[in-house]
């Protein structure tokens, strides 16, 4: 097994199964398992997020309605505008094999779920070099955490190599630092070990910034 096929790998671990157009069905089980290891970890930033996507362009499928269904009982199930899945992490709902059922609401859309490791709560007022380098760290303990006890303990050798964090803005930004490199709204921080309680505020000549989504900087 070499890197590129473990980073492919762990990507396709986001990936429940595809599913078809009208209703499908995923197994409680596999966000359970996720939000077990946020649960046990001590996250302020880095979370696994779940959404229901278009299998050829990745943009939101639209969910036209959802239920969480166990033999015996039946929810509501929660969800965004974005078709972010809004799961309870509930130990009674994997014993029970609770079972999540989506429709979306184009019968015509082909969609899959996937799963992504992103930051909550991070904005423009945490770009110092201190919150910068929590939230790497934090990446690191939850990719760790997902790819299971065999990788990260015995064979993390061969996991893909994370380098910092990459950060979506709403608008093209630059900032005057040799270790952050941006390319229009697109920008990679290069964290090191120098950033660790750094607090000062990375300077840029953006008047405002707005963040969009913060995810791992992975190399593969």
């Amino acid at each position: 097994m070499n890197k590129k096929y473990l980073a492919v790998a762990l990507v396709l671990l986001g990936y429940f199964h595809n599913v078809s157009a009208k209703e499908f069905v995923v197994s409680y089980d596999g966000f359970y398992d996720r939000l077990k290891v946020l649960e046990k970890g001590n996250f302020e930033f880095a979370r696994v997020n779940f959404y229901v996507v278009d299998i050829a362009t990745l943009e939101p499928c639209t969910i036209a309605k959802g239920e969480i269904v166990t033999e015996n009982n039946s929810a509501p199930l929660t969800y965004t505008q974005d078709a972010q899945l809004l799961l309870p992490y509930d130990k009674k709902l994997d014993k029970d094999k609770a079972v999540v059922v989506i429709e979306p609401q184009n019968p015509k859309h082909d969609c899959q779920l996937k799963f992504q490791i992103e930051a909550d709560h991070f904005s423009a007022n945490n770009l110092n070099k201190a919150d910068i380098y929590q939230l790497h760290t934090e990446f690191e303990e939850l990719l760790s955490g997902l790819s299971g006890f065999f990788i990260s303990k015995l064979m993390g050798f061969l996991l893909p190599e994370q380098k910092g964090i990459k950060v979506a803005f709403t608008h093209p930004v630059t900032f005057d630092d040799e270790q952050v490199q941006c390319i229009q709204q697109s920008c990679t921080f290069e964290v090191n070990e120098t950033w660790q309680d750094n607090a000062v505020m990375l300077n840029t000549p953006n008047a405002t910034i707005t963040i969009e989504q913060v995810t791992p900087w992975i190399v593969k």
